[in-house]
């Protein structure tokens, strides 16, 4: 894909999500056109305790997120994940005159070390969300977006990935359940302003809980970034009245201006 369709610069980003019963963690790295930024955080639920580095300008070896891989060496954080991804799913979902591609994984498997300062090493092996995104978005942007793991009342593995305000047309979407493994497309949803509720259009309500929130806000002039990312639990029905017992992962709210 070109650096610049028209006037409107390339988004793309690579983001990956790891939902454990011990720490949250999620980084990325972001490129509008030929600027870059990554961020990363890391969660300890039981101490409640977020640590986290947003960089305008990248740190070289700092953030490794290549195909199969989730590195991070940085101030204190040590951490090395194998990723066990797959083919996911992907969406082309039209955006104005342009469009915008993505790539979904779900219920990734994601194993290794994290190390957090002088303290031991703490072994990781927990359940992935993988989001791989290039498009030509508009030029002010707004979503809503929610991602997490966890299991039915009988114990089948869930997960999901479920949008408002981008790539979410009525078919063809980057909405998805994961059942046992298998995707399937998800109806609309909305999101409430609290980030609380996710309502489907079949009736299926979801409810999340949060425990500790990223949040920031750029004013770069001509790119504009104002976001609330928290972590947290999962309950009630995901679209197409899949009850869920437990599950993980992060809520997204994000303006941007770019």
């Amino acid at each position: 894909m070109r650096i610049f369709r028209g006037t409107r610069p390339l988004k793309r980003w690579r983001y990956v999500g790891v939902f454990g019963e011990q720490v949250m963690i999620c980084a990325a790295s972001v490129h509008v056109g030929p600027a870059q930024q990554t961020f990363w955080a890391v969660f300890e639920r039981a101490g409640g305790e977020m640590t986290e580095r947003t960089r305008m300008i990248p740190r070289r070896g700092a953030l490794d997120l290549t195909p199969g891989r989730l590195r991070i060496r940085d101030d204190a954080i040590l951490l090395d994940l194998a990723l066990e991804e797959d083919d996911g799913i992907e969406a082309k979902c039209p955006n104005g005159s342009a469009y915008v591609w993505t790539r979904k994984q779900a219920g990734v498997r994601a194993h290794g070390q994290l190390v957090l300062g002088a303290r031991p090493p703490i072994a990781i092996d927990a359940l992935a969300v993988i989001d791989d995104t290039a498009g030509y978005h508009a030029r002010v942007t707004e979503w809503w977006w929610a991602a997490g793991v966890g299991t039915s009342p009988d114990g089948t593995p869930l997960a999901f990935n479920l949008v408002q305000g981008v790539n979410d047309p009525p078919s063809g979407s980057e909405r998805a359940i994961w059942v046992a493994g298998v995707p399937h497309e998800a109806p609309p949803v909305r999101f409430s302003a609290d980030l609380c509720t996710i309502s489907s259009e079949d009736g299926s309500e979801l409810h999340f809980a949060s425990e500790a929130e990223r949040s920031r806000r750029d004013n770069l002039l001509l790119v504009r970034s104002d976001y609330r990312a928290p972590f947290g639990t999962f309950s009630g029905t995901l679209p197409g009245g899949i009850e869920l017992t437990h599950a993980v992962g992060v809520v997204e709210h994000h303006r941007a201006r770019w």
